[in-house]
């Protein structure tokens, strides 16, 4: 038993009290179609119960600010390890988290600044230092043997006045001469001092000549002068009429900046000591749109915000005089600004002189450290300023897997949800390495995938199903690969064994003449190309992570025909022209951004499914004689809805020091409705009821509701079958997501002329029902219109009438196009890494 997890009876959503023996210390991939179960046992009941545990464990008070954290339905788990969830949801929105933050490589970067950085004067640029004053005696005594030399204190630096009395105080103090506005008096004289007129006054602390018995008279007259002026004494060299500047602390005294000790703290531009002081570290200043009155726009207002750059950092988010401290040449922003290949590169050839070396030696190692494991899992084009809110589901995740790997961390059960999501074929290796290191570093880790390859690469494979929802939740098979295959009930096993496979189509649609061509693309790293993509096909466009796929189809391409067609508030990318856009009347762009931000928003309200149930139980018997109309039935609003949790269902629990936890309200029970709402039915279900039943399960209970079956069918269609109707949009992952908007586009009629724009709609989805989602792409082009996908799946790509491959890396290395055309086209194409993978997935079928 010590080697392994022993799950007995989980029953937790659909899965069928199911017990099964997990290997610790391997690779173990949890696969099966989409819906089957897979989640449920990974997250819902393993972490779940690891959560669970974690609370328990700490101190009754603590606890008591935490509440209670529910027990997953399942009978025993044993030989659990602590476990650690690494979700592919998108990171926090907040603007001031930005990929060195999340990785914690910021912090060492701060470090390595403030400890070995050198400062400069952000006004003239020149180099400043700060001395002890045994450093500059010694610089002194450097100069040749009998050098005469007057140790000056500035005590007014162009200033207006008379100054008669700073004199005065001086001549009291036992000073014989001073030097104003560059000439030398004796106090005794009639200095000419103008009150309108700015002057400086230098104190003649002492006279001295270079010699080697004279160090402890210069070192007291230094001294002396710093008491007397504060941060800068001058060095005054007669005959040659020379002058050197020193300073205990960073200035400049030519231009009056001086700069105080460096710390980390005043790196960090989420402090108001190092942030940018007219942007307060954010790298833009925020313009929000005039409100236009109505409450449910406030969302919208804030989405839209349209933020410049700062004009003062010009988007660097800290202030000048941190910006003028280089390492290597570089200040800490443009370092950010490097991708993360770049990033390793400048590390690597660092060279810093002396005792700067040995201080930075450890720091620079940590940075280094972190920066490659970034590198191995496929993240290499990444810029360290990039915001958070930017990355895709996939990039977070695999930051935080990134981050988890520099932890060190040994004993630990980690879960994760699809890692392969977004990288290319020729970046799994990398990943799959990671993978290895975390599991030799004595790990278990359970992934949840159906990326091939990695199935292919697991120690061990837990194969749920067989199919999705009620009709999945089994262990269909489980143990090396070769057992999988094997196994005749195993759809997963199917396809591994090419039994059942994705066919290359037997022709390529040439389009219907017409293209639309963009001219002069150069968003983020796109290298001014030209590009056509033909219409009445379907489309995808191909390339490393980081090549500039999304900044092509969705900065330019979306933005600008949504600006065009949909009239919408968009700024495309910056191209130079884009020729065809008469040929098309509409855009849609479908994505994998969550279709709500609370639990109210669900499957059923997004595609305007629940209108039309609202409307049929307003027609009921019961209803009528109640007097209830549709909005009885709304959870938003009050009437017929749980005020208890406002017709959430749920009621979030804050976890302070972990993610927030949502738990079942405990007045309704997460059903949302009153009582009296609730005893309204039709076919013998309440309103809550419908919201709790999958797609499959609607289809059959309102299959004598044409309008209402129509709308879930387009659910089932999309491989959503297995999503309940009322499933709160908080749950459902960017795959899921996608699917919903892409089933809620397939309800509206085809117009023929309707440019279809998806970033990776394979997301989520097992093989089988990648087949299904071709078969709903080939439609939507068989009726006329153009389907643009960006994808990684070969059995998509396969499948696509015309490939616009870029390359040929990511980041400042990517951005060209490798090559165009038919997959047979790409194949043949020695440059294109894509082509390399499409050319043995050809030949297999």
């Amino acid at each position: 038993m010590d080697h392994f997890i022993q799950v007995s009876g989980a029953r937790e959503n659909n899965l069928k009290n199911i017990s099964i023996q997990i290997p610790r210390d391997q690779i173990v991939v949890f696969t099966g179609v989409s819906g089957s179960g897979k989640s449920s046992l990974a997250f819902d009941t393993l972490y779940a119960e690891g959560q669970k545990r974690y609370v328990e464990s700490l101190s009754a008070y603590a606890r008591h600010f935490l509440g209670q954290v529910g027990k997953p339905d399942v009978d025993a788990i044993e030989g659990l390890s602590p476990a650690i969830a690494i979700q592919q949801k998108t990171t926090s929105n907040n603007p001031r988290s930005t990929v060195g933050t999340l990785t914690k490589v910021y912090d060492y970067l701060r470090l390595l600044w403030a400890r070995v950085g050198t400062p400069h004067c952000p006004v003239c640029n020149d180099e400043i230092s700060r001395q002890s004053v045994d450093e500059i005696v010694d610089q002194i005594y450097s100069l040749p043997q009998g050098t005469r030399f007057a140790v000056l204190a500035p005590i007014v630096q162009n200033q207006q006045g008379e100054h008669h009395k700073i004199l005065e105080h001086a001549k009291a103090s036992g000073y014989a001469r001073v030097r104003v506005d560059g000439s030398f008096y004796q106090l005794d004289d009639d200095i000419p001092f103008h009150k309108n007129e700015k002057h400086t006054v230098e104190i003649v602390v002492d006279r001295l000549t270079v010699k080697a018995d004279d160090s402890q008279r210069l070192t007291d007259s230094l001294e002396t002068a710093f008491s007397l002026a504060g941060d800068i004494v001058l060095i005054y060299q007669y005959g040659s009429g020379e002058e050197t500047s020193f300073s205990q602390s960073y200035s400049c005294p030519r231009c009056e900046v001086s700069l105080a000790e460096l710390t980390p703290r005043m790196f960090s531009f989420n402090n108001q000591e190092g942030a940018c002081r007219t942007c307060s570290g954010l790298g833009f200043q925020v313009k929000a749109p005039s409100f236009k009155g109505a409450a449910a726009m406030q969302q919208e207002a804030v989405d839209e915000t349209l933020a410049p750059p700062c004009p003062d950092c010009h988007g660097d988010r800290l202030a000048p005089m941190l910006l003028a401290v280089t390492v290597g040449g570089m200040n800490i922003a443009e370092f950010c600004r490097l991708s993360v290949a770049a990033a390793l590169d400048f590390i690597a050839n660092l060279r810093l002189p002396g005792a700067k070396a040995a201080i930075a030696e450890l720091i620079v190692a940590e940075i280094g450290s972190r920066l490659q494991f970034m590198n191995n899992v496929g993240l290499e084009y990444l810029q360290l300023s990039r915001t958070s809110g930017t990355l895709s589901g996939g990039e977070s995740q695999r930051i935080r897997l990134a981050s988890q790997i520099g932890s060190g961390l040994t004993g630990v059960l980690y879960i994760l949800d699809e890692p392969s999501i977004g990288l290319h074929q020729r970046d799994n290796a990398r990943l799959l390495s990671a993978l290895g290191d975390m599991r030799e570093m004595g790990n278990t880790l359970i992934v949840v995938e159906h990326d091939e390859e990695t199935i292919r690469q697991a120690d061990w494979i837990v194969d749920i199903g067989p199919g999705a929802g009620k009709n999945g939740g089994y262990v269909v098979a489980q143990g090396r690969l070769d057992d999988i295959a094997k196994e005749p009930s195993s759809v997963t096993g199917q396809y591994l064994s090419r039994k059942k496979q994705i066919a290359v189509p037997e022709y390529r649609r040439k389009g219907n003449g017409k293209a639309l061509t963009i001219i002069g693309a150069a968003e983020n790293n796109l290298q001014d190309i030209d590009v056509s993509i033909p219409l009445g096909t379907l489309t995808c466009v191909t390339g490393v992570s980081g090549s500039g796929k999304s900044s092509l189809i969705n900065e330019i391409v979306y933005k600008r025909l949504a600006a065009e067609l949909n009239r919408a508030h968009t700024s495309a990318g910056n191209h130079q022209q884009m020729q065809g856009i008469d040929f098309l009347d509409k855009i849609i762009h479908i994505d994998q951004s969550p279709i709500g931000r609370t639990p109210r928003s669900n499957p059923a309200t997004y595609t305007g499914l629940f209108d039309q149930i609202r409307s049929l139980y307003a027609l009921t018997n019961e209803a009528k004689v109640r007097g209830y109309g549709p909005g009885r039935f709304s959870f938003n609003i009050s009437g017929g809805r749980c005020e208890a949790c406002a017709g959430d269902g749920m009621m979030k629990l804050e976890m302070h020091f972990l993610p927030s936890v949502f738990v079942a309200c405990d007045v309704c029970k997460g059903k949302r409705y009153n009582r009296e709402t609730l005893e309204v039915h039709y076919k013998g279900k309440s309103i809550a009821d419908v919201l709790e039943m999958t797609a499959d399960e609607a289809a059959a209970f309102f299959g004598n509701v044409p309008k209402i079956r129509k709308k879930i069918e387009a659910l089932c269609q999309v491989g959503l079958g297995y999503v309940q109707l009322g499933q709160s949009s908080t749950t459902l992952s960017g795959g899921e997501a996608q699917r919903v908007k892409l089933a809620a586009e397939l309800q509206k009629p085809a117009t023929g002329s309707t440019l279809y724009v998806m970033d990776e709609p394979t997301t989520g989805l097992h093989v089988a029902d990648v087949h299904q989602l071709v078969h709903i792409l080939h439609a939507l082009v068989d009726g006329g219109n153009t389907v643009v996908v960006i994808e990684h799946n070969l059995d998509l790509i396969k499948n696509a009438d015309y490939i616009i491959d870029l390359g040929p890396e990511g980041g400042t290395h990517g951005g060209s196009i490798v090559c165009t055309g038919t997959p047979e086209e790409v194949a043949d194409c020695e440059a294109s890494y894509t082509g390399q993978y499409l050319r043995a997935e050809l030949k297999g079928n």
